[in-house]
């Protein structure tokens, strides 16, 4: 019986799963850890060949017999990457990533050159923020002019994957939502934003075109031979690791609310129509599936929970003893937990905050507990915005690493006062890539079973990791984030950067402590 697998390129580690649609389990799982070059800057740096050694030795790990049985595949991939690559198909400098936030100027200076934020937003339906794949093009001729020089394809990171895969520079709507050139509406590169972002130059020349969701590619022969996978198999056009998240929570049809904790965390709604804010209050992105995907994004969500493990010496998988431990609100305790600067709220100069300490809550539990709820608050920030845009959601489908915490998962009930359900499978990307597989395969087989109902019969929830809202605790959260805004807001003035964005409004309440 056919299998397929799904690969997720992440910013920590590359994963790989192998799927058996028909029994409905993940057969082998595999994962290679990746490393991540930081500067002083705010530039966060990977090497395309970690990811492609990373893909190797994933597979490896795979029983050659069920590699063997592997017939169709797809690429998950972080967004927002900017590989530059020559006409021969050389990388020509490390990958900048979603989370670098060292061309946050350029960012500025684009909007500024295509007439404004709102100019902006309204030629592509999103604002050039900082991590966006646009920023990273004039920082690359300004600081690698060889690298600029010799550029000939600018590939997002599952685009660069899927080139070492099938030997085909293409894209997809999804991730492509993401590199601030995509106008979401008409689904076209938007020819003002790539001239304001590089008048001497053709990007368009520059950009893969765009496939199809529903497009199947062959596999390059050497490179089936090279991971020990069959030559028939099928490359799906995969997407950006929310897109595929999105297949693998289910988020597929209107009215489902997902979110990933991850290294950054999302929250992403599908619709059947664009979904544009005019002051960019979420990203207004397209999914992988055909319709939009409006998204908040933040850039700090477990990193923080981990620096804090890390700085005190435990691991993150003791770290529900300290929830256990501390009381909502964490006595007082607030971070902002804004590590890597941040995009919602739109502040990339931004820092991490400790304020409320004493002698009864300078201790490693509270810190803890304070990493995490301030991740959690971040959400509760953009969700905010898509409740006063008029969407509602009766649940949340949560993905991601933090999700394999059950007081995280009982803290987002709690915090956002709506029931959390967690998929059996706990890689919603990887998992999501093998889904989006299993479609494509069915296409080229001249098969019409729509994508919804791909996940309706393999997305499954496990009720033993469900969380229900507590009265009690939702009021004591919404005390405790009314804090978190009132920091928010006095710290906002000294991380702006200037440029002309809109601030996103949030409700707020009168706490007396």
């Amino acid at each position: 019986m056919d299998l397929v697998a799904g690969i997720d390129a992440g910013t920590q580690s590359l994963k790989v799963v192998v799927y058996d649609p028909a029994g409905r389990n993940v057969v082998a799982s595999a994962s290679a850890l990746l490393a991540l070059a930081s500067g002083a800057d705010g530039s966060r740096e990977q090497q395309p060949a970690d990811w492609v050694a990373a893909l190797h030795a994933c597979f490896a790990e795979v029983d050659p017999a069920l590699r063997s049985r592997i017939a169709a595949l797809a690429v998950s991939g972080q967004q927002h990457g900017f590989v530059a690559v020559d006409a021969a198909g050389e990388v020509l400098a490390p990958a900048k990533l979603w989370c670098d936030t060292s061309t946050s100027a350029e960012c500025g200076q684009i909007m500024q050159a295509a007439g404004g934020r709102a100019r902006t937003i309204a030629l592509a339906g999103n604002p050039v923020l900082t991590g966006y794949t646009a920023s990273k093009l004039p920082w690359t001729k300004a600081h690698r002019p060889e690298a600029y020089a010799r550029l000939a394809s600018i590939l997002l990171p599952h685009d660069y994957l899927n080139f070492v895969l099938t030997g085909q520079r293409f894209c997809e709507y999804g991730d492509a939502s993401g590199t601030g050139w995509l106008d979401v509406r008409t689904r076209t590169w938007s020819s003002e934003l790539l001239h304001a972002t590089d008048p001497e130059r053709d990007l368009a020349a520059c950009l893969p075109r765009i496939a199809g969701p529903e497009e199947v590619f062959d596999i390059d022969p050497a490179t089936a031979t090279a991971l020990g996978l069959p030559a028939t198999v099928k490359v799906a056009v995969g997407g950006g690791d929310n897109m595929m998240a999105a297949i693998g929570t289910g988020c597929v049809v209107p009215g489902r609310l997902a979110m990933s904790l991850g290294t950054s965390g999302t929250l992403f709604a599908y619709s059947d129509t664009p979904v544009v804010d005019p002051d960019g209050a979420w990203a207004a992105f397209c999914s992988s599936t055909g319709g939009w995907l409006p998204l908040i994004c933040t850039m700090n969500c477990t990193v923080a929970t981990e620096q804090v493990a890390a700085a005190f010496g435990f691991s993150t998988r003791d770290g529900d003893a300290h929830l256990r431990a501390t009381p909502p609100g964490a006595d007082g305790l607030v971070m902002l937990p804004y590590l890597n600067g941040e995009r919602t709220p739109d502040l990339p100069f931004g820092k991490g905050m400790l304020a409320g300490l004493d002698t009864t809550n300078m201790t490693p539990a509270h810190l803890y507990r304070a990493a995490m709820e301030g991740a959690t608050y971040s959400l509760k920030y953009g969700f905010d915005a898509f409740v006063r845009a008029g969407m509602s959601f009766d649940s949340i489908v949560l993905t991601g690493g933090g999700s394999n915490s059950a007081q995280w998962r009982q803290l987002v009930a709690d915090v956002f006062g709506l029931p959390v359900d967690v998929p059996n499978q706990p890689e919603g990307a990887a998992f999501g890539a093998a889904l989006q597989a299993v479609w494509a395969l069915g296409h080229a087989r001249g098969e019409a079973t729509s994508i919804a109902d791909i996940a309706d019969q393999h997305v499954a929830l496990d009720p033993l990791r469900s969380a229900r809202p507590d009265p009690a605790r939702m009021q004591a959260y919404a005390t405790a984030y009314a804090r978190f805004l009132r920091h928010l807001d006095a710290i906002t003035p000294l991380y702006r950067d200037g440029s002309p964005s809109t601030p996103h409004p949030a409700q707020r309440q009168e706490d007396p402590s």
